[in-house]
C-alpha cells in the first residue's frame, strides 16, 4: 500500500486565489486517498502553517473538505508557526504543533525527512 504526506506550504495571506487552490487541491488528494484506503496524512508547513486558523471557520470555503479530511492532518509545524507568528492560532485553533526535530532558531519543526525515510511519497502544495 503506498504511502503520502501531502504537505502545505501555500500562505493565506498572500491574497491571492492560488494559495486557496492550492490549499484546496491538497485537501482534494488527501480526501482521494482516503477514500482509497491509503496511508495519508496532511501537514502544514512554512507560511502553510496560517491556514489553521482559517480552515476551522464554518464560513470558510474549505471548512467542509477540511472536516472531512482532519483526520488526516498530521500536524503543523511548530518553529513554522512560531517564525510566521502563527503559534497562537494554531493552539486556538485545536490542531496540534509539531516541534519533533531541534532546528536552530526555532523550537523546533516537523521532520519531513522521517517520511521519506518511512517510503512515503512527498506532495507540496
Amino acid at each position: 500500500m503506498s504511502k503520502t504526506a501531502i504537505v502545505v506550504l501555500a500562505d493565506p495571506k498572500s491574497g491571492g486565489d492560488e494559495a486557496v487552490g492550492r490549499l484546496f487541491n491538497a485537501m482534494f488528494v488527501a480526501y482521494e486517498l482516503k477514500e482509497k484506503n491509503q496511508t495519508v496524512e496532511l501537514i502544514f508547513q512554512g507560511a502553510g502553517v496560517r491556514w489553521a486558523s482559517e480552515i476551522v471557520k464554518p464560513d470558510h470555503p474549505a471548512h467542509a473538505l477540511y472536516e472531512a479530511v482532519k483526520d488526516t492532518v498530521a500536524g503543523v509545524c511548530g518553529g513554522c508557526a512560531d517564525v510566521f507568528g502563527a503559534a497562537d492560532d494554531v493552539r486556538e485553533s485545536g490542531l496540534k504543533l509539531v516541534n519533533e526535530k531541534a532546528i536552530p532558531g526555532t523550537s523546533g519543526i516537523i521532520d519531513l525527512s522521517k517520511y521519506l525515510d518511512e517510503g512515503y511519497r512527498l506532495l507540496t502544495f
